[in-house]
């Protein structure tokens, strides 16, 4: 873990003087990660310039999915490692290579309790969490939403096809973590999304001025 914070502030150091906005998107399997990307790439295709590095146990499915969307990807497989580390993301970047200014989404591997507990580099980490996941995942993962600055719960658009509090999620949320934001939208459908463009604009704009990383739910 020593070795893991010093790594992940010299990734820090190393965006920073770029001008780069990193996040660490986080969530169990199947929220809906993938598509959020993708979604996000192709609406803010010549507003942003975004890169991805993609983190899986095995398989290039993920990054061939974000490969066609025309973004520059990088495929990390961390075979039995439940995980992506500041080391495995430090050379990701460096093969990467995201142009100044620009913004690095970390696609996590698929699993709320190892991602949230280490540091990347990133300036602020995202939970994911879909409508078929349950209400009660913030509670019973706390860190990862405690860890986080924001919470996009996913799929809203299901909705009126399973049996999911709302109400009784977010409470569940702010319990955790009092400052953290939350995002309701549908990566597939659109609902919502402006709202998530709008933060990563503001966050894209506060890297470029060099404003040191906020806490969780600033």
């Amino acid at each position: 873990m020593a070795k893991n914070r010093l790594l992940a502030e010299r990734n820090r150091g190393w965006l920073a003087g770029r001008d780069i906005l990193a996040l660490n998107l986080i969530s169990s399997p199947g929220a809906g990660k993938t598509t959020l990307l993708e979604r996000t790439i192709r609406d803010l295709a010549g507003e942003l310039t975004i890169s991805v590095i993609e983190g899986d146990q095995a398989t290039l499915h993920d990054a061939e999915r974000i490969q066609k969307t025309g973004c520059r990807v990088v495929q990390i497989n961390t075979g039995a490692g439940c995980h992506l580390e500041a080391g495995m993301t430090g050379r990701g970047l460096t093969q990467l290579d995201p142009p100044l200014g620009s913004v690095v989404l970390i696609e996590n591997v698929g699993n709320l309790v190892c991602p949230a507990l280490f540091d990347l580099g990133e300036r602020a980490k995202v939970v994911i969490m879909s409508v078929t996941d349950g209400d009660d995942k913030p509670v019973k993962y706390p860190h990862a939403f405690r860890s986080s600055e924001v919470m996009i719960l996913n799929k809203i658009d299901l909705l009126p096809y399973v049996q999911f509090d709302v109400q009784r999620c977010l409470e569940y949320a702010h319990l955790v973590n009092p400052r953290l934001r939350v995002l309701q939208l549908s990566a597939t459908r659109g609902d919502g999304m402006d709202d998530w463009y709008s933060w990563l604009r503001e966050k894209s704009a506060k890297a470029t001025r060099h404003e040191a990383p906020s806490g969780p739910g600033m």
